[in-house]
């Protein structure tokens, strides 16, 4: 007992008074709490550096969607300190709440979200969410990242929107194939352009002129459908303004939509495609622009082999002198005429015109004076009859006409002005001439339902023409259906 109270005194003298185990667990704590803090923060601010290094966008709201922390600073061109506190669909570009990244969710989400820079552009980010919870595991929050994605955005709309044209123009071009003629292929590219970019009408609208050189009285060259005439001032406007790229987007009177596009074709004129949309219709978009104006280029092709093609049938049909039809031309407009007039039981005339004394000024004053002989003949006879009849050169000095719905008696007054204007109009070409230039005339009626062809109707009528020239020249005479008498 001894032994043991001797050494437990001397322990107890040796420590001292015994002190509390919290006391001396502090006195060995302290010197590691302040490298532990420190470490701590280091690990925080070391794996904060690589959530920025990695992400372009982290943050933290509560449960109303608000910010309560954001980085890097600046973030989309905000400043960091601005955003907090601030609801987060204010940055969205659609604040939809479905749409709402910033509220807090139930389940670790993946999404893209466009949100808008502070310069009011947007930017599109590949956004991981998940919620955040309290020691009790209930949702207070919401913590994501986001990658920004916008130029691989960008270029993937880039390489739809090219998709999509080409998907319009293979439909354009295939609907242009079905057609042989350009005008055919003119109206169904058309068609097509307008069933692609929804539109409810189009139109090509032409200011070439015809042979007169006056701008023509319809400019409407293809439509789709009735074209309000106040769209073809529209474009007609557009086209009288200074050269704009590409098609633009006009306003019509109504409110209506237009899209409006040039298509200067190589071979001369002017021309523009016109498109539109109602009052409720939805606006022209860069994207209908842009397929519009790969659709113009072709439309412009077509519409210049339109022309070439138009242009072969003209010469083909036209004397090149005169411009006015050759005989296949004239021929073949009359016997499509004679069925409507027999329809509506109305006669037809033909008249007979040869330039007397014509072969003497040829060979005198040469072929071009004779030319000039022609020309100015072709002159009076137009306007000698009305814009509907018919006035071809038949070869050389002898000319035709074909007026419907007139008898021999109208035929008549006609030719009685021409014998009479034509010396005067022709006498200059004559000076110092034996003989003056006159013109000798024959006419044949055709009745209703009488069974008489063409050809008949066509020899009786230069028949009387010749028993002129054999009878003195510079008269007319009508021939009847017994007989080619009746000179006057």
């Amino acid at each position: 007992m001894a032994d043991g109270d001797m050494t437990s005194g001397n322990l107890a003298s040796q420590s001292g008074v015994a002190q509390p185990e919290a006391e001396v667990d502090r006195k060995f704590a302290e010197p590691l709490i302040e490298p532990l803090r420190s470490a701590l923060f280091d690990s925080r601010q070391r794996w904060r550096e690589f959530v920025l290094l990695t992400a372009d966008f982290v943050f933290e709201t509560d449960m109303a969607g608000r910010f309560t922390f954001i980085g890097p600073d600046p973030v989309l061109g905000w400043p960091a300190p601005a955003l907090l506190g601030r609801s987060g669909s204010e940055i969205l570009a659609e604040p939809a709440a479905q749409n709402n990244v910033f509220l807090p969710a139930a389940i670790r989400q993946r999404r893209q979200v466009w949100l808008r820079r502070q310069d009011g552009s947007l930017a599109c980010l590949r956004a991981t969410t998940t919620p955040m919870t309290d020691v009790e595991g209930r949702i207070v929050g919401q913590r994501g990242s986001g990658i920004e994605i916008t130029e691989e955005e960008d270029r993937r709309g880039e390489i739809i929107t090219a998709l999509r044209r080409n998907e319009v123009i293979d439909h354009i071009l295939w609907h242009i194939r079905q057609e042989m003629l350009a005008t055919n292929m003119a109206r169904a590219g058309l068609g097509a352009l307008c069933s692609a970019l929804g539109a409810e009408g189009g139109a090509v609208i032409d200011l070439h002129r015809d042979a007169t050189i006056e701008w023509r009285a319809d400019p409407v060259r293809h439509q789709t459908t009735d074209v309000p005439e106040e769209f073809v001032e529209v474009a007609l406007e557009h086209l009288c303004r200074p050269h704009q790229a590409g098609p633009m987007p006009v306003a019509g009177p109504l409110g209506e939509r237009l899209l409006v596009s040039s298509c200067a074709a190589r071979l001369g004129g002017a021309a523009a495609v016109v498109l539109w949309r109602g009052i409720t219709g939805r606006d022209w978009e860069p994207e209908d622009r842009a397929v519009m104006a790969a659709a113009v280029g072709i439309l412009r092709l077509v519409l210049e082999q339109e022309s070439i093609q138009q242009d072969m049938a003209r010469q083909a049909r036209t004397d090149p002198l005169t411009g006015l039809f050759n005989r296949r031309a004239f021929v073949e407009e009359v016997e499509r005429r004679i069925g409507r007039l027999d329809r509506e039981r109305l006669p037809g005339t033909i008249i007979f015109v040869d330039v007397d004394n014509f072969k003497s000024v040829n060979d005198r004053l040469g072929h071009e004076a004779g030319d000039q002989a022609l020309v100015i003949t072709a002159t009076l006879l137009r306007a000698t009859v009305r814009p509907t009849d018919l006035v071809a050169r038949f070869g050389g000095d002898e000319f035709a006409l074909w007026l419907d719905g007139a008898d021999e008696f109208s035929a008549s007054e006609r030719a009685e002005a021409l014998c009479a204007r034509g010396p005067d109009e022709l006498a200059h070409l004559a000076a110092g001439e034996a003989a003056p230039i006159s013109l000798s005339i024959g006419i044949a009626t055709r009745w209703p339902n009488e069974g008489l062809d063409l050809d008949h109707l066509m020899r009786r009528a230069d028949q009387a023409m010749y028993n002129v020239k054999r009878t003195g020249r510079g008269r007319w005479r009508v021939a009847h259906a017994a007989s080619a008498t009746d000179p006057h």
